[in-house]
């Protein structure tokens, strides 16, 4: 159980300064994410490699990965935000193409 927790504190302190990071400097993801739930849906998945392959991750390659999983979280969900004007509009537009 210690060694879980040691993992644990492992992968907080390499992703949390990321995804703060990130967001710091992204409006979108400033207004879409929330820090917390996002380090610990990272935690959870980055959790899966062993430990030994998690830290074979180079700092550039972890924040890439990072950014990329902060992209999806955004931008999922955004036609629900739509009103419907903007779906006809959006519909009309995807039709057209």
């Amino acid at each position: 159980m210690q060694e879980i927790k040691k993992e644990n504190s492992e992968l907080i302190n390499r992703i949390k300064p990321v995804v703060e990071k990130l967001i710091k400097e992204n409006s979108l993801y400033q207004v879409k994410l929330k820090k917390d739930e996002m380090v610990k849906m990272l935690v959870d998945l980055f959790g899966k490699f062993s430990s030994e392959e998690f830290a074979a991750i180079k700092d550039n390659d972890l924040i890439k990965r990072i950014d990329s999983i902060l992209v999806i979280e955004a931008v999922s969900g955004t036609l629900n935000d739509l009103t419907p004007e903007e779906i006809a509009i959006y519909d009309e537009a995807v039709e057209g193409k």
